[in-house]
């Protein structure tokens, strides 16, 4: 088996993970029903996953950093099978928590090791790209998974979906033993080092916009399913193919985004998508009645959003290019506990105000993101010590 093959195969477990943890949103108000629990409780699933993931994914990488990266892939999707199989046999609000707190500790060790496994076996100067095919399948997950989990729930109940995503989780870790060669573990990276970055103001500031941008994006987005069935008036048969289109911008917006970086430079681009993501936030809430202009407007939402993700990646690497790695491991926990955030506070707002002012708290968060970027830049620019 080749190389480019086995990313790919890296890619579909990746694929696994993002399904597991964005299918909530596209199912959230079936759950909330099936489990008789409130929008708001039913959005706090996705926040619990967020926190886990974002929080023990470090520490549990760095208990385990002497392992070689074959046998944790593979404990990893095992304790990631367990999470989804505890969620398609028990019932109830509280075992389903339980269930995606052990989901949660698997996908982050799944996620950090199919990365590095990547970049290990990828041919020499074709480690980008292999780590950019490994992103790509978690990417495809708002793409393909979350509409496909819509339509097998409605055909079959939800929980179905967690129990076929355990049964390809144990194909995996078949085909993972089979075909992925023995990688020592690397050396560990204190916790406490990576931490010290934070002091830093420009990182600290970095950070922060990530933390705003993926925030205010996921208090909208969490909701998205009875936001469209209830406040854009999308009709039930619509909603599955209004999500996959969502999902497709995504990936033309991420796409767009590095090329952008490439063309115009992270400033402008993350100010131009940033700015489009609030316009767009606020036009959803404006446009009802109308399936075309309801889809134009989540299509434009979707791509500017993501448009931001690889800029701000690069972004971040360039801050501190000696620490980029520790900076990028960094990042991805703020995302987590981003979309942590942003699923709880878009909660509150649910049920203490309505379901229609999550997308104007939404565009808020993004807003605090671009004061954040145009701050970044002056003291980058700025001659005055920074530490």
């Amino acid at each position: 088996m080749s190389n480019t093959l086995k990313i790919y195969i890296l890619a579909i477990v990746s694929f696994l993970v993002g399904t597991s943890e964005y299918i909530i949103s596209g199912i959230l108000d079936t759950i909330a029903d099936s489990l008789e629990i409130t929008l708001a409780a039913a959005g706090q699933l996705i926040t619990i996953f967020s926190l886990v993931y974002a929080i023990f994914t470090p520490i549990l990488m760095g208990i385990t950093s002497s392992i070689d990266r074959r046998k944790l892939m593979i404990f990893s999707l095992g304790l990631f099978v367990i999470g989804n199989i505890l969620a398609f046999i028990l019932p109830g609000y509280g075992l389903f928590v339980v269930a995606r707190v052990v989901m949660a500790l698997g996908a982050g060790m799944v996620v950090v090791t199919a990365l590095t496994i990547a970049a290990q076996i990828a041919p020499e100067g074709k480690q980008g790209s292999a780590i950019a095919t490994v992103v790509m399948g978690f990417t495809a997950s708002l793409i393909i998974g979350v509409p496909l989990g819509r339509i097998i729930s409605s055909l079959l109940g939800w929980k179905v979906i967690f129990g076929g995503i355990a049964l390809l989780g144990i194909l995996a870790m078949i085909i993972i033993r089979a075909s992925i060669p023995i990688i020592k573990g690397d050396k560990h990276i204190p916790l406490v080092k990576q931490l010290a970055l934070l002091k830093k103001s420009r990182v600290t500031i970095g950070l922060a916009i990530t933390f705003f941008w993926l925030g205010g994006y996921s208090i909208a987005y969490t909701y998205l399913s009875p936001y469209l069935l209830n406040i854009s008036g999308i009709e039930e048969k619509l909603l599955s193919g209004a999500l996959m289109i969502f999902g497709i911008a995504s990936l033309f917006g991420s796409k767009f985004g590095g090329f952008s970086t490439d063309r115009w430079g992270v400033q402008k681009t993350l100010l131009g998508g940033m700015s489009l993501h609030i316009i767009m936030l606020i036009l959803l809430s404006l446009v009802t009645n109308s399936y075309i202009s309801v889809l134009i407007i989540l299509i434009l939402w979707s791509f500017s959003a993501w448009s931001s993700g690889p800029t701000q990646q690069y972004n971040l690497a360039t801050i501190e290019p000696e620490s980029s790695g520790i900076l990028l491991g960094l990042n991805q926990s703020v995302m987590q506990l981003a979309m942590a955030a942003g699923a709880g506070i878009g909660g509150i707002f649910v049920e203490k105000i309505s379901l229609s002012s999550v997308t104007w708290i939404g565009a808020l968060g993004v807003t605090i993101s671009i004061v954040l970027t145009l701050a970044l830049s002056r003291v980058q620019l700025s001659k005055i010590p920074k530490e």
